[in-house]
């Protein structure tokens, strides 16, 4: 097997596991069903990857680059503060109502189970977020000359809980109530007076 063709096989993995988890919400994916719907064999599998925690680890990672990379070009093009907050928060909800498979892992029910570090792995992405949206809001005194009315901390965490609530009810609604429904009338909710 050429090197080219390593990445493929992994992707694919990966991707059906991502579909797996969108298809069978509430199921437990074992390395069997796994291998039966990718069509090759479980020995294959680990051929890939040394463990099913390190496939998940595999989705962990594409979350975290797919919305790292989306923030950081809204930084590069977005000076205003809460611009930034808004156009963030939109993508975290819009990310997550395009891979459902996914909501599941950050939500955490895919994880049930599975090993302890992939629920520390996906709490460390979320801690990332906060800090993200912390260093935006701090700023703000900086660029704007403004302050807020309440404490940045506060406020980053009442954005990050707000992206968490909404992918949570995304998942508990089986993928029906989408995160980004109403979104920018709460937003401005959330924002009055700030």
């Amino acid at each position: 097997m050429s090197e080219n063709q390593k990445p493929n096989r992994r992707q694919q993995i990966l991707e059906c596991l991502a579909h797996m988890l969108e298809t069978s919400p509430g199921q437990r994916i074992t390395t069997a069903k796994l291998a039966a719907e990718v069509g090759f064999s479980e020995a294959a599998l680990y051929r890939h990857f040394p463990s099913k925690a390190r496939m998940f680890e595999g989705l962990i990672e594409y979350i975290e680059e797919s919305l790292f990379s989306r923030i950081n070009l809204i930084l590069n093009d977005q000076k205003e503060t809460l611009i930034r907050c808004h156009h963030i928060s939109h993508v975290i909800l819009v990310f997550a109502e395009r891979n459902p498979g996914m909501c599941r892992i950050l939500a955490g029910d895919a994880l049930v189970g599975e090993n302890e570090r992939l629920r520390a792995r996906v709490h460390q992405l979320f801690e990332k977020l906060e800090t993200q949206f912390k260093q935006i809001l701090r700023e703000r005194k900086l660029r704007e000359g403004k302050n807020f009315p309440i404490n940045e901390l506060a406020l980053a965490n009442i954005i990050l809980a707000f992206c968490e609530g909404k992918i949570s009810q995304y998942v508990r609604s089986g993928f029906d109530k989408k995160p980004s429904e109403n979104f920018n009338e709460q937003w401005q909710f959330l924002m009055a007076g700030c």
